[in-house]
């Protein structure tokens, strides 16, 4: 999509080299032949960002669709197991896993109770990974934005709940993706040699139980 194409296009300008590979996340398939072809195309792994993630709001839990559940759960938790699995084949010592979780996993949200579900399964499942393979020297952490600009924030809320998106932190604003990607920076980093199992919250001041 042009979100991507964009991206790619930043990469370039700066001398580094990005592919584009659409396909469906949700698909075990699809997953492990797209760790199959970054290592075949750039030669090995050594980060890997999960990062994929949909919401879609409804009033009830009664409004929620066994469809609609079964697919948040299937691209925002099942993928990183798909993911993650193939990619372990590849990565070495010094490789970093870096997960995205979500304020709401802490707190809930009410019109989000499928994705909130998902999301602390990220964070349970970063602390459990990171457990399982420290002793192969490989590093596991997540991010828990709070309300970041997104394409997915105007496609998923009411005009009413955009215009209003971030004013209930204590910043009174929402963040901008500049004001996050240095989180993912420094826990796919040498900087942060010394942390795993661990959950960096970015959420504009929002403090929560970790």
């Amino acid at each position: 999509n042009d979100d991507a194409e964009t991206t790619k296009k930043y990469v370039e300008k700066y001398g580094g080299k990005c592919y584009l590979v659409p396909g469906d996340i949700s698909n075990k398939n699809f997953c492990e032949k797209l760790v199959r072809f970054t290592v075949e195309t750039l030669g090995g792994i050594d980060v890997l960002i999960n990062n994929a993630g949909v919401q879609f709001p409804q009033n009830n839990i009664n409004c929620i669709s066994q469809e609609q559940l079964e697919l948040t759960f299937k691209i925002n938790i099942f993928s990183m197991f798909y993911l993650t699995q193939e990619a372990l084949k590849y990565m070495k010592r010094g490789s970093t896993i870096v997960n995205t979780t979500s304020v709401t996993a802490y707190q809930g949200k009410e019109n989000l109770i499928d994705y909130s579900s998902t999301k602390g399964a990220v964070v349970t499942f970063t602390r459990s990974l990171s457990q399982s393979i420290v002793k192969n020297g490989i590093r596991v952490n997540a991010v828990a934005p709070g309300p970041i600009w997104t394409p997915l924030i105007v496609s998923s809320f009411s005009e009413e709940e955009v215009a209003n998106f971030g004013s209930d932190v204590p910043m009174k604003r929402a963040g901008q993706p500049f004001e996050l990607a240095p989180a993912y920076v420094y826990l796919a980093s040498d900087d942060s040699s010394y942390v795993t199992g661990q959950v960096l919250h970015v959420n504009g001041g929002t403090i929560v139980d970790s």
